[in-house]
């Protein structure tokens, strides 16, 4: 299996330094126990509690895209606290991928109270994820009852064609995000228009139109 490692630290203290290191060295340990084949790793400098971090939307994006198949952690505690914590599990949950922790020198193994959380989460994403549809649903019959051509908003059809690279109205990202949608929002809506993309992949490329904007 493919692995990758995740390593995290809150400050850039030298003790903090010293146990990114430290974090590594046992990781790589524990994928030479069970055979994993490390394809990537990250050390991040970092709070807990801050969901938007680059190593977290790049190990997400590696999964989703089937590049690796398993997380390796040192304990529960890297990957997030608190809130940032839940949504994380959740989102690993989805996509069915094993995590292997230090602390438990093999899978992780949540808390009784954790997972009673994830799927209370679970439940209630879903009947969100129904009305959300329902609303993108009614939303987009009422346009072309009044005449709206989906396909006259897209921006770069002519260019999708024979691309590895994942082309959608990156344009609509940014007027989404200016009503407030989160990045899961807007991958949700761009799917319901045709586009497979994950949210990592919205966010990083909305990052790159923001600096490409800035850069002119």
């Amino acid at each position: 299996m493919k692995a990758i490692i995740y390593c995290r630290v809150s400050t850039e203290k030298e003790t903090q330094v010293s146990s990114l290191k430290r974090q590594r060295l046992e990781l790589e340990e524990l994928a030479q126990n069970y055979n994993f084949e490390v394809i990537k790793i990250i050390e991040e400098q970092a709070s807990g509690y801050d969901v938007e971090r680059e190593g977290v939307f790049e190990l997400l994006e590696m999964i989703t895209s089937g590049e690796a198949d398993v997380l390796l952690i040192q304990d529960e505690t890297r990957l997030g606290r608190g809130n940032t914590k839940i949504a994380l599990f959740h989102q690993l949950n989805k996509l069915n991928v094993p995590i292997y922790t230090v602390t438990h020198n093999g899978s992780l193994q949540l808390s009784e109270s954790d997972s009673m959380v994830l799927q209370i989460v679970g439940v209630v994403e879903e009947y969100q994820r129904k009305i959300h549809n329902i609303k993108i649903k009614r939303g987009m019959k009422k346009a072309i009852e009044s005449g709206f051509n989906p396909a006259d908003n897209l921006s770069n059809q002519d260019m999708a064609h024979g691309r590895e690279r994942k082309e959608f109205p990156v344009e609509e990202v940014e007027r989404l995000r200016k009503n407030d949608l989160t990045f899961s929002e807007i991958a949700a809506t761009l799917r319901g228009m045709g586009y497979n993309v994950s949210k990592a992949t919205v966010h990083r490329r909305y990052k790159e139109f923001q600096s490409l904007e800035k850069s002119e």
